[in-house]
C-alpha cells in the first residue's frame, strides 16, 4: 500500500459555481477527466489517497452529491487478498480521506460524525479525529493563513479554533499509541502575505514529531512558493494543490 494527496478538486457537477482560476487557466479544462485517469493509472490497489480540502462546490451536502459520488470512484480497491486494503481498511475504513477545505460548504465540522457515518466504507472524513495507516497517524484540520480578508481579531479567533481540532486530532491518535504522524492541512501552514518561516501550525508539527505536513490551497505558479516546501527543522512540508501537480497525485509515503 502506498499514501497519495493531491487538493482542490473544486467540483462543480451539481454547482454552475466556479473560481476564476477555472475559468481562466488551461490546466483547468477537463481536469476531472484528467485526475481520475491518473489516478485510475497511479493508485494500486489497496492505496490510500487523501484530499487535501476544496472537494465540491457545493453549499449544502444535496448539492454535492455527483461531486461526492465521484469522489468515491477513485477508490482503487483493496489490495489481492485483503479484504480491506490497507492495515487500516481491514478494520472497515475507507481508502480515501477528505480534509475540509475553505469552500467546502457542505460539510459542518461539527457534524463529521454523521459524514463518516453516511459514508461508512466509501469515504472518511479527517475532522477531530485520525486515520490510521500503518504506523502511523494520519492527523488534520482546515488550518489557517491570514491572506489580509479578515480582521486581526477575527484571524486570531479563526486560528485559536483550528488549533486547537488539530490537538484532538494528534491526542487521540496518540491516546491510541501512535507516535508517527504525517499532518495535513488545507490552507499553509504559514502566512501567505507576511512571509512567515514559523507559526503554532509549524510549532505543533515539531512538538509532535510529525514527518511530513501536506497542504493545499495556493493556485497559480505566483502562488506556489507562498509557504514553506521542502525540509525544515526535520519536517518535510508538500504543497499538493492540484494545478501545482498538474492533476498527479503526489506519493507521500511508499509502499
Amino acid at each position: 500500500m502506498a499514501l497519495y494527496a493531491i487538493g482542490d478538486l473544486h467540483l462543480h457537477f451539481e454547482s454552475e459555481l466556479k473560481a476564476p482560476m477555472q475559468l481562466y487557466d488551461k490546466v483547468w479544462v477537463n481536469h476531472e477527466q484528467m485526475f481520475q485517469e491518473n489516478c485510475a493509472r497511479l493508485l494500486k490497489p489497496g492505496d490510500v489517497l487523501v484530499l487535501v480540502g476544496d472537494h465540491s462546490w457545493g453549499t449544502k451536502l444535496e448539492h454535492c452529491q455527483k461531486d461526492l459520488q465521484y469522489i468515491c470512484s477513485l477508490d482503487p480497491g483493496p489490495a489481492e487478498g485483503e479484504s480491506g486494503g490497507p492495515a487500516a481498511s481491514a478494520a472497515g475504513l475507507p481508502r480515501i480521506v477528505l480534509l475540509r477545505g475553505n469552500h467546502d460548504m457542505f460539510w459542518d465540522a461539527k457534524k463529521t460524525a454523521q459524514l463518516n457515518a453516511r459514508y461508512a466504507g466509501r469515504l472518511f472524513f479527517l475532522q477531530n479525529n485520525y486515520y490510521p495507516y500503518g504506523d502511523y497517524a494520519l492527523v488534520g484540520t482546515k488550518g489557517y493563513c491570514y491572506e489580509g480578508l479578515d480582521t486581526p481579531e477575527h484571524a486570531e479567533k479563526l486560528v485559536e479554533r483550528e488549533t486547537e481540532r488539530l490537538r484532538v486530532s494528534f491526542e487521540a491518535a496518540a491516546a491510541d499509541g501512535y507516535r508517527k504522524f504525517i499532518m495535513f492541512l488545507h490552507y499553509p501552514p504559514t502566512s501567505a502575505l507576511l512571509w512567515q518561516r514559523n507559526s503554532v501550525f509549524t510549532k505543533m508539527a515539531e512538538k509532535y514529531g510529525a514527518e511530513q505536513v501536506v497542504y493545499a490551497h495556493c493556485h497559480g505558479e505566483s502562488r506556489f512558493h507562498d509557504s514553506i516546501r521542502g525540509w525544515k527543522r526535520g519536517i518535510h512540508y508538500s504543497l499538493v494543490s492540484g494545478d501545482c501537480l498538474r492533476w498527479h497525485p503526489q506519493q507521500i509515503l511508499p509502499n
